[in-house]
């Protein structure tokens, strides 16, 4: 038997850890939520090189990434990023806390499973190729924030959405450009303008 495990209990708390707490939100969003539309953006981007631009990403593996890439701010919180990258000692120090609070949910598993979820939750783990399509999934998410956030007209956002957008910017991804230029548009948008047929 694998006894008693708090893995997914905590897993289950990430809807409690808000995102942005620095900043006035119109729509509150937490890491739960966010992890999984970073999950969907993910997918996308995984479908997209493969199919527009002859890339071979495990598309399945890649949303699956995406989905436990904020585990650890179960246990650490979410940093805000001016306070996490005020300075490099900062976020150097903030990263050894992140690799200790990931290793310490693994270890909450089940002995049989922690292989499984050891690349998962794990930076140090992480496959790299994989993991740059999620990076890039987790600064489109943020930026798509910033624009609904803009359009309900909390200019709170208006930085931090130039930002992202100069990030974004400068990823040598093609697929976050197609991306981009299909899919970002419609989040300025009232729900009365998307729900027209095109």
């Amino acid at each position: 038997m694998a006894g008693h495990s708090h893995f997914f209990a905590h897993m289950a708390r990430l809807k409690l850890i808000n995102r942005w707490p620095l900043m006035r939100n119109i729509q509150t969003e937490n890491v739960q939520e966010h992890s999984l539309q970073v999950a969907m953006i993910a997918h996308a981007l995984a479908l997209i090189g493969n199919e527009y631009f002859e890339k071979e990403y495990d598309a399945n593996a890649i949303s699956t990434l995406a989905l436990y890439h904020d585990a650890s701010e179960v246990l650490t919180g979410d940093l805000p990023s001016p306070v996490k990258y005020f300075n490099p000692n900062i976020a150097k120090e903030y990263k050894k806390i992140e690799v200790i609070a990931e290793q310490k949910l693994v270890d909450m598993l089940p002995e049989r499973l922690k292989k499984y979820y050891q690349p998962l939750v794990c930076s140090i783990d992480h496959d790299a190729s994989q993991y740059q399509i999620v990076k890039a999934a987790d600064i489109l998410s943020a930026y798509l924030k910033t624009l609904e956030e803009l359009s309900a007209g909390n200019h709170e956002f208006k930085r931090a959405s130039e930002k992202l957008n100069e990030e974004l910017d400068s990823l040598p991804l093609e697929e976050v450009k197609l991306f981009r230029e299909t899919f970002v548009e419609s989040f300025k948008l009232s729900l009365d303008e998307i729900s027209v047929q095109s």
